[in-house]
């Protein structure tokens, strides 16, 4: 009996020792998102925990490799590329390099779900680098956010993308700005007062958009004429353009992406339309100028910077960048460049490379000397910068003019 007891007393002491490194060892393994479920498996958490003190450290990147917005990716990536290449280059973080995993999302919001998935819980990324369009960057941002991983987007302007929680942030301005900046630029600069909106109903990037020109504009005194929705992918635009057309507007806000505004530009000018085109961050894209021509010129968007800003910083990056891929490096590519750059940052002031320890980082941010301007992070985790506006001119994109943001 003695003997029995015994027994029963050192197997209830065994399970309490396991219990409790079991617990220490969930506790250890738990992620960093406030979003995240207490009771998630720990196998679902395990990439957030700060990784040892040797090997590379492993980053991921999502965007449009392919697909109709393939140069939004294209750019990103080559920009990320060499923020990469740079940093490894001055001996990484404490003499660990980075290796940088990216994957293809087509432009489809349900593949970036899943290649941000696989990012955090196959490969086991400290960090996320993504996406360009808004939609993409909602669902990725909500997988990142549920598994404890800091994600970066570099240009989703859309306000819900940083909404999502406390692992989610941006290097460029946002949408309500954007609108601002085109409103102004529009009413002071170009001096027009009536305007159609032409905006693709199927993406939260061009809707969100169209809404906050609109607020800005009228609160200028200008007027919306009309106000037209396509779809993204659609050919014939001629119904829109016509009751655009019916409406007789001096310009017209069109805050899509570059595929369908050239075809747009096409259209409208062999209707005989003449008003001023004018857009948002989505048309920066050589294949813009490609795809409308002649009948794009002196239109006006919205950007993260100008290749012409003589900052060292831009002249620096445009002469590095010029000399890898020897091209011009668009918006995106900057954008994708301080996105990486910033990250890099923050993992250096970093107490780990743990979600919460690396997200805290992030977010005490302040005036970050990016190519696209001096970047401070918010208490909505979203960038605090200035804008260009920029003019079609000649094939090429001039400088128009610099908006900083409201007081």
């Amino acid at each position: 009996m003695r003997d029995t007891t015994r027994r029963q007393t050192l197997s209830a002491l065994s399970t309490l020792a396991l219990t409790v490194l079991a617990l220490v060892g969930c506790d250890k393994m738990r992620g960093g998102g406030s979003a995240a479920p207490a009771s998630q498996p720990a196998s679902t958490t395990a990439a957030s925990a700060a990784p040892t003190g040797t090997g590379n450290i492993l980053i991921g990147e999502y965007g449009s490799m392919t697909g109709s917005e393939a140069t939004f990716g294209q750019s990103t990536h080559n920009g990320i590329m060499l923020a990469v290449e740079e940093f490894n280059a001055a001996g990484g973080l404490a003499g660990r390099q980075v290796e940088l995993k990216s994957y293809d999302t087509q432009g489809k919001s349900q593949e970036a779900g899943t290649v941000v998935t696989r990012l955090i819980t196959e490969d086991k990324v400290v960090a996320v680098l993504g996406e360009v369009a808004s939609s993409l960057s909602l669902a990725g941002g909500r997988v990142a956010q549920q598994f404890g991983v800091p994600m970066i987007s570099p240009s989703s302007t859309n306000p819900q993308v940083t909404q999502i929680g406390d692992m989610v942030f941006r290097v460029c301005f946002i949408d309500p700005y954007q609108g601002y900046v085109v409103a102004k630029f529009t009413s002071e600069n170009l001096k027009r007062t009536r305007v159609a909106v032409l905006y693709d109903q199927g993406q939260a990037y061009s809707k969100g958009l169209k809404d906050d020109f609109r607020k800005a504009f009228e609160a200028l005194g200008g007027q919306i004429v009309t106000e037209q929705a396509y779809t993204g992918g659609d050919q014939d635009f001629s119904a829109q353009l016509g009751n655009i057309k019916a409406a007789s507007p001096e310009a017209i806000f069109v805050p899509g992406y570059y595929t369908d505004v050239g075809n747009i530009a096409l259209q409208a000018r062999k209707l005989g339309i003449t008003a001023t085109l004018l857009g948002g961050d989505g048309w920066d894209s050589p294949k813009l100028t490609e795809i409308g021509g002649a009948a794009i010129e002196d239109s006006y968007f919205s950007n993260h910077y100008s290749h012409e800003e003589q900052r060292p910083e831009v002249q620096s990056f445009v002469q590095k960048f010029q000399a890898k891929y020897g091209v011009v490096p668009d918006g995106l590519a900057a954008m994708g460049y301080d996105a990486a750059r910033l990250l890099f940052d923050a993992m250096k002031r970093s107490p780990s490379l743990g979600g919460k320890d690396l997200a805290a980082a992030i977010a005490q941010t302040k005036a970050f000397a990016g190519v696209t301007g001096a970047i401070t992070i918010d208490a909505e985790r979203n960038a605090r910068k200035p804008a260009v506006v920029l003019q079609v001119k000649g094939g090429k994109y001039a400088f128009a003019a610099s908006i900083q943001p409201q007081q």
